[in-house]
């Protein structure tokens, strides 16, 4: 039989074909291959018999997609989530996982919730990555404002949400989900270290799934040549032809079309500053010397 890998405990995992669950068991094979089924994996199975009181998966099938923080395959779009004030929004966790989503080929849209708490703030972060070329969704999980508008950008879709604790990734689940009842934590529980997910997930919805992740405040890239790092941002392609050098980094390069744009205002300067931090994080890690 063929399914999709609902959840996971250990080597055992919840497999959903046609509508019905299964109980499976990972294959030895898969260890001593060092593959990790993941959430949202397509699987070939075997469900258990009278005999035996559970099934195996026994071939995972080719991806489109994976992440492994969070553990998720498959996934359509990715709502990376911050909210407008408590906590304060990190948008470099924003841009570190959104180049995450791009370097996977996932496609990725900014959620910013608790829209209520400093409009100003939300409208800002919103407009840097409308110029960024980014789908912005402006959510007040508490009221119900901007769900409809979630919820038509989740039809028929696998979505999976990420970004830092405590922004209300679990409230805006639960309000797509009406029933579903995720536990949510206030600022100061995640403060002082208690997470309230600590498993991914995908959740059936009437048309689609949704994956709800654990919480986190940190997360580095991983490591790759940094002077590929500007494929990542899609709102440079357009100005790299005004740009003296080829292969120019868009940083302390004389007559570039990128940076000219951000003065301009025609990408954000916010977020090319950013970049710079990211570019700089990568060149380290990559043990890279540069003129």
């Amino acid at each position: 039989m063929i399914g999709r890998i609902l959840q996971g405990i250990g080597s055992f995992y919840t497999v959903e074909s046609e509508g019905v669950s299964y109980v499976c068991k990972a294959r030895g094979r898969f260890r001593k291959e060092r593959i990790t089924p993941l959430i949202g994996d397509m699987v070939e199975f075997t469900p258990a018999d009278k005999d035996d009181n559970e099934g195996s998966i026994d071939v995972i099938l080719p991806r489109k997609n994976e992440l492994l923080r969070p553990p998720l395959a498959n996934i359509d779009l990715l709502f990376v989530a911050c909210a407008s004030a408590s906590p304060e929004p990190d948008l470099l966790l924003i841009d570190r996982l959104l180049v995450r989503a791009r370097k996977a080929g996932i496609e990725a849209a900014v959620v910013i919730n608790k829209t209520d708490l400093d409009p100003e703030t939300a409208e800002s972060i919103a407009q840097q990555y409308r110029l960024s070329g980014y789908a912005v969704y402006l959510v007040c999980a508490s009221s119900g404002q901007g769900i409809e508008q979630l919820e038509a950008a989740a039809k028929g879709k696998i979505i999976a949400f990420a970004g830092q604790s405590a922004v209300g990734k679990s409230s805006m689940m639960n309000a797509l989900c009406p029933g579903l009842n995720l536990e949510t934590g206030d600022l100061s529980r995640i403060e002082r270290g208690r997470h309230t997910t600590r498993k991914a997930s995908l959740i059936r919805r009437e048309d689609g799934y949704l994956a709800d992740t654990p919480g986190f405040s940190l997360l580095e890239l991983d490591t790759f040549d940094p002077e590929t790092l500007k494929d990542c941002y899609p709102e440079f392609l357009p100005y790299e032809d005004g740009c003296r050098f080829l292969g120019c980094q868009h940083l302390g390069e004389p007559i570039c079309g990128v940076k000219e744009a951000a003065k301009e205002g025609k990408i954000s300067p916010e977020r090319l500053e950013r970049y710079g931090i990211l570019h700089e994080e990568l060149k380290e890690k990559w043990g890279k010397r540069y003129d």
